[in-house]
């Protein structure tokens, strides 16, 4: 005779398997007299309910997966880059290395703003956008603005 500890257990388990197992049902879309949209698996008694096609299909572990490891490997770029970047900062020679090059940059933006009759931007497609003055004033600010920033000590 088998225990009944046994049989309450093995019962138990075969309940657990049968509820975590996915069933496809339908799905009713149907408006009370209020003119509330309600959804669900049964719909109410005297409405005009719709039934909607649902289509659904098991996730993919693999796919799952790889996304999880994709973020995670994205993660780790960002703490790395941000290691970095504070391992930089911390470096009086890299960053004076980093004032310099951006001195000079905004240095030469401002000398092509001075020597150049129309000022323009290129667009996503390459295209050039020309400013017009307020636009040309702005950058030009915004380029004195850095170089003052970069380049004093």
């Amino acid at each position: 005779m088998m225990n009944k500890h046994v049989i309450a257990g093995t019962a138990s388990l075969l309940m657990l398997a049968a509820t975590s197992l996915v069933f496809a049902s339908d799905i009713y879309k149907w408006t009370d007299l209020d003119g509330t949209v309600h959804y669900g698996d049964r719909p109410a008694e005297g409405a005009q309910p719709e039934r909607l096609a649902i289509a659904s299909r098991p996730t993919d572990p693999a796919s799952v997966q790889a996304m999880t490891q994709a973020r995670a490997a994205a993660r780790a770029e960002a703490a790395a880059n941000k290691a970095a970047e504070a391992a930089a900062a911390t470096d009086p020679q890299a960053d004076a290395a980093d004032r310099a090059e951006k001195c000079a940059k905004y240095r030469q933006q401002m000398q092509t703003l001075v020597s150049s009759r129309r000022v323009y931007r290129e667009d996503e497609a390459g295209e050039r956008v020309y400013l017009d003055e307020e636009e040309t004033l702005a950058t030009r600010q915004r380029v004195e603005d850095n170089i003052d920033k970069y380049c004093t000590p």
